[in-house]
């Protein structure tokens, strides 16, 4: 019984911070963040002239792949720490690294956020 609990308990911790991972994930990508705009320049040339360049439906991709570009960036701290120790499953501790450098890369989009 007091093993299934641990098992949930641990379920629990990987489920939240998997969860502000991708919100903080998404915070990053949204338009007050400072990478929104040089990357909505950037992508502009390869949407240009698809059904996809309405102005509404590019700004949501450019907030999905900024987002996404973070959570893959973001995991590359956790997956080195995952090759040096030698796991073949994911912990809570690299879940915590995964979650602190989506911080990091965060931080200036929640300062923006939180100023106006």
């Amino acid at each position: 019984m007091q093993h299934d609990l641990d098992g949930r308990e641990l379920a629990m911790k990987r489920d939240v911070l998997l969860v502000a991972t991708a919100g903080l994930s998404l915070v990053n990508g949204m338009h007050f963040s400072p990478w929104f705009d040089p990357v909505a320049i950037l992508m502009k040339p390869f949407i240009a002239g698809t059904m996809f360049s309405t102005p509404l439906v590019f700004l949501y991709i450019v907030s999905i792949f900024i987002s996404a570009m973070t959570l893959i960036i973001a995991g590359v701290p956790a997956a080195l720490y995952e090759r040096f120790t030698g796991q073949t499953e994911t912990n809570a501790n690299s879940l915590y690294i995964w979650f602190v450098s989506t911080l990091l890369i965060s931080a200036y989009a929640l300062k923006a956020a939180a100023s106006g």
